[in-house]
Parts: C-alpha cells; structure tokens; sequence
C-alpha cells in the first residue's frame, strides 16, 4: 500500500489498496526522466532546525491557541518537532511578558520562537532577540461575531435538522470521531451551508486556533487564486521567479500550474517521495519551515530534477514559490502583503481566528504554519463548495475550483491520482466518501472536506499524539455520516 506519510496513518482495515505503480515502478519512471543536476542538502544540525519549530511550536500553542506548555510538549506539532528529540533538549521556558519560548540545546546556546501578534509565532535566529522584519497589526473590520449570523458571524439558530438527514447517524458519526485515544479537537459538519454538527475537545472552543498543518496549502492556492481572479497572475503563465529570469534557466518553463500541482521538478528531499530514505540526510521539505534563512529564496534556488509537469512529488518548494509569487504580486501592486490575507479572504467570509505564521524574513509559511478553527475551516470549505463565490461576489476565478479538484496531469502518469492543485482528491478511495469529494489535509489527520455531490463540507481537527487513533475514528464517523446525508436530489 502506498502510504501518504504527511496525512494518513494507512490502515489496512480501512483503506482500498491504491491501484496504479508502486513506489519501486514509480521511482524508476522519474530516474529515466531526472535531470543531470546535484542534489545539496539543507545546511546546519537538523537537531538545532528542529528545536527551532519545537519553541515554535509550544510558543504558537501558548499564545495563539491559548493551551498550556506542558500540553503543547506532550501533544503537538510532532510533524516538525518530533517526540523523541524533544528528549534530547531542554524543556520550554515560557516568558509570557516577553511572549518567547526557549529551549536549551545540549551542546550549549539555545532556540527561542517569538509571539509577534498577528503574524503568530516565529523562531528566530540563533543569537537573535526578534525576527528580521517588522510584524504589521491588521485589524479585522468585521462585526462582533456573536451578532452576526452564520456563516458571516457565530449567531446559529438551533432547531432539528432539515428533512431527509438522519439525526441519530449523524449524532454517531459525532461520537465516533470523538473516540478518546483519537484525541480530536474540533468536529464541524455543515450541509448546504448550515451547521448540522458540531463538537470540540475539552479546552477547546468555536473560537480556538488550532494546528492544522499542509491544510495550510489550500489557503495557498486560494490566495493565488485571488490573484489570478484579480488579473495579476495566469494559470498557464511561466512563474515569475526573480531567481530564473536568466535566459539560459531551464526553470523558466515551470507554469504557476506546475506548482500548484505539486509537479514543479525542482530537486529536493521529501518524506512522501517513494525513495525516501528516513536515515538520509535532513529532509528539505522540513527544512522550509526550520531555516533560519530567507526561505522564498532556498526554495527558488533549488535546481530541477525533472522536466516540469512530467513528476508529481508532494514537496514542500512548491507550495513556498506559490507564497513567494504571491508576496511579489501584492507588493507589486502597492499593498501591505501581511495585511493581503485578512482584507482579500478572511473579512469577506467572516473568517476571524486564522493565523498564517513566518519566517524570521516575514515570509508566510502557509504551506503548514496555519492555526484557526473549525468553524473557520468551515467557512473556506464553503467558498469552494459554492465554486468560488461568496455572497454574490466571485473571490476566486471561473474555473479555479474545477482545476484544484482535479487531478494533476504528472500524478495521473505515475498513475496515482490522490492530488490536484494544492487539495486531495479521494482518486483512490482511501476515504469512505464520493469520487467528486476534494480536500484540504495536514499531518495529523487534519481534514476539511468538500462533498459537492451531497452538499457537504467537514472538518475535523485533532491533536498530533492521536494520530494512530485518529484516521480510524475518522473513517468511522465518515461512514455514518454518508449514511445520513442524502445525495442531492
């Protein structure tokens, strides 16, 4: 079975076996067709990256999420910060005037993340006291949200559920994904945009910002879709990288489509390649959330491996040139680009608890580094529900949402059709949900689902240490929940 390592926990009683190549077929159809470049791994310890996103990690749980330090260490963020090295290092001291996180290396020094407001937490570099650019107060100009209906506010009118949903299946696909051990922290199931379902774990509230991880790649290509709906960028248009406009750069052929299907060709290392060695050197794809440097520009200089749109690989340079190109598409048209995310996404759908957090550059990490809540996960799942339209006005292109939901050419010739343009495709049946469902995931069985065959979106959020657990309970609440919602008539 292939295992998609940044997602799902494979469970063979509970998932088809994946059809198509195996990861051995799959590596020998992109060795015929690899470039003669060099592969250079990420410089530094990877024990010092990972402290850095361990402080990060705990700083962004103390401060954004509101939990405990001593939670965070037990239960998050294992996907960059594993458990076992966090035995090697000290424990997190938390300065809550000061808003920092340290934590002492053994062989001397230490890795502290910083709270900066709305940008979140960043880790800073080694030696530093703060990061390397100025964090930007961006005020949401929405109403309180306990006054304003859903979705656009919190105000929801309870009552029993439409005619034709079957009550006691959806009250235990609920009580499924809340198993204990599966450690779920937010559950939100809207049908034809109302809310018809909803839980959170004990600390946890509606408003509670939560990890959600490579959800974070959805909220990506959403803001490149803005831009594209704006009239700055095309799908089919070369990227304009600053670091490839030299003539003779094979990288000029690699389109903002390419990387929005993960199938860029650029050479790094990443754990859901079929090759990957887990004994290797650190993996690039951690490294573009651990670096200390200006990471737009180590994911621009990483050379091809592959002609472009002929390999799709889940690596994490893909989703960061997409934030880099948006970052150059927003300052070039004079705007404040920390500012872009609230005033062109969230405030038009009502969405007030997402977090996109940085590098020490101020670089959105967005392909993982996203914290909100379920409801606010919710409420995009939504937007994609409605083909991109909110309240009559169109955010995202004619078009766009039919691209994210369909399957990525060079995917599809590795014959494993699980992913389209920054979202998951159900190409293989791994999830007990319809072929026209699509999906926003991150490690740790995060999820929020778009059924538009039954009007559906879902979300569930979970903490990192219940990851075993997690996918089955999922699976299970899934099943009961198709059972009770109608396929559209």
């Amino acid at each position: 079975m292939r295992t998609v390592v940044l997602i799902f926990l494979a469970a063979a009683s509970a998932t088809a076996q994946a059809p198509g190549l195996t990861p051995m077929e799959m590596s020998a159809r992109a060795r015929a067709l690899e470039l003669n470049t060099p592969y250079v791994p990420p410089p530094g310890d990877s024990l010092v990256h990972e402290t850095g996103a361990y402080a990060k990690v705990v700083c962004s749980a103390v401060f954004v999420s509101g939990f405990t330090p001593e939670f965070a260490t037990e239960n998050l963020g294992y996907v960059v910060a594993p458990y076992a090295n966090r035995q090697k290092v000290g424990k997190p001291v938390v300065d809550r005037r000061a808003k920092t996180v340290t934590i002492a290396l053994p062989a001397g020094g230490s890795r502290m993340a910083k709270y900066t407001g709305d940008q979140g937490c960043v880790a800073v570099p080694r030696g530093a006291q703060s990061p390397r650019f100025k964090p930007l107060r961006v005020k949401s100009r929405l109403p309180m949200s306990e006054r304003v209906p859903w979705p656009m506010g919190d105000a929801v009118t309870d009552g029993p559920l439409p005619a034709g949903l079957t009550a006691a299946k959806v009250e235990a696909a609920v009580n499924a994904v809340f198993e204990p051990k599966a450690m779920t922290a937010a559950f939100v199931v809207t049908w034809k945009g109302r809310i018809i379902a909803e839980r959170y774990g004990e600390g946890v509230t509606k408003d509670t910002p939560l990890e959600s991880w490579s959800m974070g790649k959805s909220v990506s290509g959403t803001l490149m879709g803005i831009l594209i709906q704006k009239g700055l960028y095309r799908l089919d248009e070369p990227a304009p990288i600053p670091e490839w406009q030299n003539a003779n750069d094979p990288r000029r052929a690699i389109r903002i489509a390419d990387l929005l299907h993960m199938s860029s060709g650029l050479r790094i290392k990443a754990p859901n390649d079929p090759d990957y060695d887990p004994k290797g050197p650190y993996s690039d794809h951690w490294y573009l959330y651990t670096g200390d440097e200006n990471l737009f520009h180590y994911a621009a200089t990483r050379p091809p491996q592959w002609p472009p749109n002929t390999v799709g690989r889940y690596r994490n340079t893909d989703p960061m040139l997409i934030n880099y190109l948006i970052r150059l598409g927003v300052e070039g048209r004079k705007e404040r680009y920390h500012a872009f995310p609230r005033r062109a996404l969230f405030d038009k759908l009502g969405i007030r608890s997402m977090v996109l957090e940085t590098d020490t550059y101020g670089n959105f990490l967005t392909q993982g580094y996203v914290l909100a809540s379920g409801r606010d996960w919710a409420r995009l799942g939504n937007l994609y529900l409605q083909d991109g339209i909110w309240k009559g006005e169109r955010i995202l292109p004619e078009g766009f949402v039919n691209f994210v939901s369909t399957v990525a050419p060079a995917w599809q010739l590795d014959q494993n059709p699980e992913y389209g343009g920054f979202f998951w495709i159900n190409g293989v049946n791994r999830l007990p949900i319809p072929k026209d469902a699509f999906f926003m995931g991150g490690a740790g069985n995060q999820f929020a689902i778009i059924v538009p065959s039954h009007d559906l979106v879902i979300v569930r959020l979970g903490h990192y240490k219940g990851i075993r657990e997690s996918f089955q309970a999922f699976y299970s609440s899934l099943q009961l929940l198709m059972e009770a919602v109608p396929k559209n008539a």
